[in-house]
């Protein structure tokens, strides 16, 4: 078992040295260097954000996507060659065909992703939709330098099962780990998925000692094979639930013996959840910042201990870690991916510019952000730290 105690806080807020630091783009593409100096002070005439969830922070005006440099560490998380672009989009599903659960499987070189979890897409009696594109068209558009990559995707037929998808990882043991909402009085439930047709469904876990979970958001599989999720009450202030029976927590299962534990509590809305590379960190974050500008949008590191699994306290939605430990989270509401440094420092943007949930590793270097009617590749040097089995 694993004892997970805080180490740190990485809030949404971070203070950086006004020293300028001019990091040395050279001759990288779609890159803007922004020093903290450079809008340390705006002055009392300023026009100000007023809302940090929708207003962007964009001050070269530029157009996305883009990567925003703030510090230079961020040009070794980058490499050399750094570019993004969007690879596929459709605008005909009801509120984003690719928002959420993002899993790369290696075998067939597809990433699969999920739907918008937000009505009218996903709601008291309608689930979302799980579709996946071939990352080997990606690279042969690529190779060909075709101009405007629009892949085409195919969307999975489901069994009842799998309700309103939130949360995705693996592979698992060859499969897709799922985490679903449930929807109605149906249960949320940890799921595996075959990513070959017919797609047949296994549900892990549905209940906590017979209560229901709440609405399970996100997950990641601990070196051990140990399974650690969120579970917050979006499903329930979305219209999808009933109202919630237990705290929003952090939850550790063991597949082999089914026993699940509560690891973490005074959330307000645990969203996404990582593991650094030796499994002896844990990063949670708390989006109740989302719908609440005042509440926190944080993202929490905790220390986890083998003999016990046990968190003492606890926005960012999904959260990646690199193979060096660099922290990726997405910021919700038109933003796009934030990259931190391990000790929290800031160091750059991946600048979508519209709505963003998550992101995953499709391969080394190949990072894919979601952004409910586009999907984009980011090429960058790091390399992905998420455990499968």
């Amino acid at each position: 078992m694993f004892y997970l105690a805080k180490l740190v806080a990485l809030s949404s807020i971070i203070s950086i040295s006004s020293q300028a630091l001019s990091p040395d783009i050279g001759d990288l593409a779609g890159a803007v260097s922004i020093p903290p100096s450079s809008f340390a002070v705006l002055g009392q005439n300023a026009t100000f954000r007023q809302n940090g969830l929708i207003q962007q922070f964009n001050p070269t005006n530029t157009t996305p996507p883009f990567f925003q440099i703030f510090h230079p560490d961020f040009l070794t998380v980058l490499g050399p060659n750094a570019f993004v672009r969007s690879i596929a989009k459709n605008a005909t599903f009801a509120s984003g065909f690719a928002f959420e659960a993002p899993i790369f499987n290696p075998p067939t070189n597809e990433i699969f992703f999920a739907s918008s979890v937000f009505p009218p897409e996903s709601s008291f009696t309608h689930s979302n939709q799980i579709s996946k594109i071939n990352m080997t068209l990606v690279e042969n558009a690529l190779a060909q330098k075709v101009a405007d990559i629009n892949v085409p995707f195919e969307t999975l037929s489901l069994p009842e099962t799998v309700q309103i998808t939130n949360g995705g990882t693996g592979p698992f043991k060859g499969s897709l780990l799922l985490t679903t909402r449930g929807r109605g009085n149906l249960p949320s439930a940890l799921v595996l998925v075959n990513p070959k047709t017919p797609n047949n469904a296994t549900v892990l876990l549905d209940n906590f000692f017979a209560r229901q979970f709440n609405s399970m958001n996100d997950l990641k599989i601990h070196p051990s094979g140990k399974i650690f999720f969120t579970d917050d009450n979006l499903g329930f202030t979305s219209d999808q639930k009933p109202p919630p029976l237990l705290p929003s927590q952090v939850y550790m299962f063991d597949p082999e013996t089914g026993l699940v534990r509560m690891v973490a509590d005074n959330f307000v809305t645990p969203n996404g959840i990582a593991l650094n590379p030796t499994g002896k960190i844990a990063y949670v974050g708390d989006s109740a910042g989302i719908t609440n500008s005042t509440l926190p949008s944080t993202v929490y590191a905790f220390d986890i201990d083998p003999e016990s699994f046990f968190f003492n306290s606890g926005g960012p939605d999904g959260i990646q870690v690199d193979t060096k430990g660099t922290i990726r989270r997405q910021w919700r509401w038109r933003a796009g991916q934030i990259i931190f440094r391990q000790d929290g420092v800031l160091l750059g943007k991946v600048f979508i510019g519209s709505d963003v949930a998550n992101m995953a590793f499709a391969g080394d270097g190949n990072l894919i952000v979601l952004a409910n009617t586009s999907i984009f590749l980011a090429r960058i040097a790091a390399k992905s730290a998420v455990v499968s089995v």
